[in-house]
């Protein structure tokens, strides 16, 4: 079972992580934006699905080496909060250009829905993502680091279906504002990277797992 003490924390850094704009809530605004509110919450739906099959993954990766010994464990989350802390700064020097927010190819909505799932299948970075994030509310000494793992994973993939659902309801009915006013999402590269960062420190500095 999960460790219910961690639990807010876990809830409380997924929320901070979900409501700055990403990779993929940027996708789903670029996407509701050029093509409304069907192909945005379709767009979430697509994404959601991919990321759900790197958070099955990362369950299944992830539980037979923290079950292995506290060494592993104890690897496996410093380089967590590593890679973490690498992400955000790799942020901050990124670039959101205007063509990404408000130029796509418009597409049908089964096209719309294959093309999420496969961008966020085959994103890499998603992958490590959770393989950094995840591990660091996991209590080894409760067992089943599985399927505590997967229900972390899914915990954070229902969250992200409300949250970035939220984004392509709000994009989809602001398309005209947002066209003309795309510089606004310039500046999420900051946000999100000093987030990413402050992340990562945290876990780093939270102490030896049980």
């Amino acid at each position: 079972m999960l460790d219910f003490s961690r639990l807010p924390i876990f809830i409380f850094a997924s929320i901070i992580l979900l409501l700055t704009p990403g990779p993929a809530v940027l996708y789903i605004i670029a996407r509701s934006i050029d093509q409304g509110r069907a192909a945005g919450l379709v767009s979430v739906l697509s994404v959601e699905v991919g990321n759900f099959f790197h958070a099955v993954a990362a369950a299944f990766g992830l539980s037979a080496l923290l079950l292995s010994s506290a060494t592993a464990f104890n690897i496996v989350k410093y380089m967590g909060a590593a890679y973490l802390v690498f992400l955000g700064i790799h942020k901050l020097f990124s670039k959101t250009t205007q063509t990404q927010l408000t130029m796509m190819e418009p597409q049908k909505l089964s096209r719309v829905f294959s093309q999420g799932v496969t961008v966020a299948v085959l994103n890499p970075k998603t992958a490590l993502f959770f393989l950094a994030f995840l591990p660091q509310f996991v209590d080894r000494s409760k067992g089943q680091i599985g399927l505590q793992l997967f229900m972390l994973g899914s915990l954070f993939m229902l969250m992200a279906i409300i949250s970035d659902g939220t984004y392509a309801l709000l994009a989809s009915s602001a398309r005209q504002w947002l066209k003309s006013h795309s510089q606004v999402w310039l500046a999420e590269r900051y946000v999100v990277g000093f987030i990413y960062i402050g992340l990562g420190i945290a876990a780093a500095l939270a102490g030896q797992p049980k």
